[in-house]
């Protein structure tokens, strides 16, 4: 029977990808655990695996595509004694529903493996490191409102958000995400009416769409034509677009700022930098930046006041054991957030590392989801570009994000006397839903006094 080789989902809230290459044609022969395809998300480039044996039957997908739909088939998998002459352009034939069978198999190390469909069950392993992997639901011809035995409709938090916005019933929804879930495109279709939907029940007859902006055409009407270049944006820049935009309307953000005094970090760096071992060529084994003292800090600190060290999840708060602190890394395009996971319990040395490791990775796109996924809180530092102060927007779900300037020398009075010291302005951004602002505040504060006094780190 022949197998439809289906768009996997290389996260948890992965939607659509971009085919970006195929290491097989038709007519090759694979083995599970043989590398077939690339697999390019807003956020990184993963290999694919085969999970089954046969031959490559017919390519239904060119390498190169842009936004395709998970659970997609993508291409078509013949076993032995089949033709590729039976295979038709929407892939293989179901079988019957009691003759199917899924296989779930973990991929290894960071490739991920390609979902198969094999008449009316698929199944998705998704990349190391995604605790929410498993094998999908059964997939009909038409879609159905996704629910489960309990009436419940599985949607993603985007999805529900913008169907009780427009009034619509997600009961009514069919969703054509991972496992039939309900997602963003589901309900824009039903809103514009190409889907199926019904007024949810006591909800306004005519609900007010969200603000989304002008239009592209809106916008290029102000300016003289030729005056301009279009780029049109790719997969990283409209998530990043989507997600603060999401952030600002939907977390209600307060902020906290003050100064550190940091003279006694700025000689200890200078101190623990010059004992840095030195190679042949004089070059040293290590040298430590003040954002690795920030990030030590900030973990620190997170344990101090645990209740601070929470994120928002709705109808509950949760309050993480681990200080897993992300750190916003510029990528031509965007940004990336990897975490840096229990950061309060590594050194100096091993934060160095392993934010330069991280940093480096991103930018190339090699980061596997699981070390850019999760956290509590962020530290966003500019200082390095010259910038005195300014508010980070929270990345969801987040309740935290530390926004660090410039050190710079600055006058300042003490006991009557005018002197002059090294200053660093600090700006906590906190989702009020999780964090007060009394918290907020002990937590800048404990903060403060280890960022000013590091020995204290040690303590």
């Amino acid at each position: 029977m022949s197998i439809n080789i289906t768009m996997p989902a290389l996260s948890p809230t992965m939607e659509e990808g971009k085919l970006a290459k195929w290491h097989v044609k038709e007519g090759d022969s694979v083995s599970s655990g043989d590398v077939i395809a690339e697999i390019e998300t807003d956020k990184a480039t993963m290999e694919v695996e085969a999970v089954d044996e046969g031959k490559i039957g017919k390519i239904l997908v060119a390498e190169g595509t842009d936004n395709v739909k998970v659970n997609a088939v993508i291409a078509v998998l013949l076993q032995e004694g089949e033709d590729a002459s039976a295979i038709g352009s929407g892939g293989a034939k179901p079988a019957e529903a009691s003759k199917a069978e899924a296989k779930t198999e973990a991929p290894k190390g960071d490739a991920g493996t390609l979902q198969y469909d094999k008449g009316t069950s698929t199944t998705s392993t998704a990349p190391v490191g995604n605790s929410n992997s498993g094998s999908s639901a059964p997939k009909a011809a038409t879609p159905a409102p996704a629910k489960s035995e309990g009436g419940r409709v599985f949607a993603s938090p985007l999805a529900k958000r913008l169907a009780k916005e427009a009034g619509i019933d997600l009961a009514s929804v069919a969703g054509s995400g991972p496992k039939g879930r309900v997602i963003k495109a589901d309900v824009e279709a039903a809103k514009s009416g190409k889907g199926s939907a019904k007024p949810a029940a006591g909800a306004p007859a005519a609900a007010a769409a969200p603000a989304t902006g002008m239009s592209k055409n809106q916008v290029m009407a102000l300016y003289e034509e030729g005056t301009y270049e279009v780029v049109p944006n790719d997969g990283m820049r409209k998530v990043v677009a989507a997600r603060l935009t999401e952030s600002k309307q939907t977390v209600p953000h307060f902020y906290l700022t003050l100064d550190c005094k940091i003279d006694a970090l700025m000689a200890a760096r200078e101190q623990i930098n010059t004992a840095a071992p030195k190679s042949k060529d004089g070059k040293p084994g290590y040298k430590l930046s003040v954002n690795d003292f920030v990030m030590k800090a900030w973990a620190i600190a997170l344990q101090r006041v645990p209740a601070a060290n929470a994120t928002w999840a709705g109808d509950s708060i949760l309050y993480h054991k681990r200080s897993d602190v992300a750190v916003a890394v510029s990528v031509p395009g965007g940004l990336f957030t990897p975490v840096v996971k229990s950061c309060d319990t590594k050194t100096l040395r091993e934060i160095s590392e392993e934010v330069k490791d991280l940093a480096g990775r991103a930018k190339s796109k090699k980061l596997a989801p699981h070390e850019y996924q999760g956290g509590s809180s962020s530290v966003s530092n500019l200082g390095m570009f010259g910038i005195k102060h300014f508010s980070a927007v929270i990345n969801p779900p987040h309740g935290t994000i530390l926004a660090v300037g410039a050190g710079e020398e600055r006058v300042y009075p003490e006991n009557g006397q005018i002197k002059i010291g090294q200053f660093m302005t600090v700006t906590l951004s906190c989702d009020h839903r999780a964090v007060d602002g009394a918290l907020g505040a002990e937590l800048l504060g404990v903060f403060k006094g280890l960022i000013e006094n590091p020995v204290m780190m040690l303590a």
